[in-house]
């Protein structure tokens, strides 16, 4: 069980790596894969759960893990890559990328490219998840498709950018690495729960953000497609459930517009401002969001 699991993660990185090379069914294959070798990880950590409790060590790679490769995804990959929700220090976008890469969604301009072509064409026939299609494909089905990441459309300033350049292109390394130190620390219960779990967690609560969060919810504004505010997936994406928001306004650093929808990522942004290490972090004015709201329940 363990050489099988380590083995097929090794196969799921390689593909993420060189989607655009593989054949399409060999893409499509590989992926299905990829997609369920964490969750087959995680029923299996369930069940030794039975015979012995999660140790301490594990418990806090999980959670450290969890934590850490969230906010790369979060404030890294999405608010601060994707939106130029602020600027930021060359060191804060190192390492807020590099932690986006061991989530293992693949390369930084890729994701960018993606999710960019997502808010051009939301719930439309152009958005790569659209909810139109079933939640499953908002899910994950979309990811199974040949892949068609519009990096030289949608990404030519990141194409640009020597910090995302590298970070997208030493993917792998970063993603081995995300693996390798949960093993070294607790050896194989702390890959188990530090890397194959903490990815499926990770994974599968930033697809939640694609279907969950445009099909269930609470829309305080006006939009043009069915992105929706989501407590649950608030606190579990660590601010990113707050959909709706986030589509009113996409290029907004905070997602949480009032002190009861609590974002992390936010939090955190802000307390990179106060010590210097990002700028020009970017907020609506306050008339623009009382028009917006105001539309909504016009």
């Amino acid at each position: 069980m363990k050489v099988a699991l380590i083995v097929i993660v090794a196969v799921a990185i390689l593909v993420k790596a060189f989607e655009h090379r593989l054949p399409p069914a060999l893409y499509r294959a590989l992926v299905t894969i990829g997609i369920l070798l964490p969750l087959v990880a995680t029923v299996y950590a369930i069940w030794l759960l039975w015979q012995d409790l999660i140790g301490w060590r594990e418990l806090a790679l999980f959670l450290g893990l969890y934590v850490a490769t969230g906010l790369g995804t979060t404030l890294g990959y999405h608010r601060l890559a994707t939106h130029r929700s602020f600027d930021a220090h060359p060191a804060v976008k190192l390492v807020f990328y590099v932690l986006g890469s061991m989530a293992l969604q693949g390369r930084l301009i890729n994701w960018a490219a993606y999710h960019l072509k997502h808010h051009a064409n939301s719930d439309g026939p152009e958005d790569p998840h659209s909810p139109l299609e079933g939640l499953f494909h908002a899910h994950v089905g979309w990811i199974m498709r040949t892949p068609a990441a519009e990096r030289e459309r949608y990404c030519k300033r990141l194409l640009q950018d020597r910090i995302a350049l590298f970070a997208d292109r030493t993917m792998i390394l970063w993603v081995v690495i995300g693996l390798a130190f949960p093993y070294l620390v607790a050896g194989w219960t702390g890959l188990l729960w530090g890397g194959f779990v903490r990815i499926a967690f990770t994974n599968h609560v930033t697809f939640a953000v694609n279907s969950i969060c445009h099909r269930f919810g609470s829309r305080p504004f006006e939009t043009n497609d069915e992105s929706r505010n989501n407590w649950v997936i608030g606190a579990l994406a660590f601010g990113e459930g707050w959909h709706n928001n986030h589509h009113a306004f996409p290029s907004m650093a905070c997602h949480g517009m009032t002190w009861r929808q609590f974002d992390p990522t936010g939090l955190v942004i802000r307390l990179l401002a106060r010590l210097g290490l990002v700028w020009n972090v970017r907020s609506p004015a306050a008339p623009a969001v009382e028009r917006r709201r105001h539309e909504a329940f016009a």
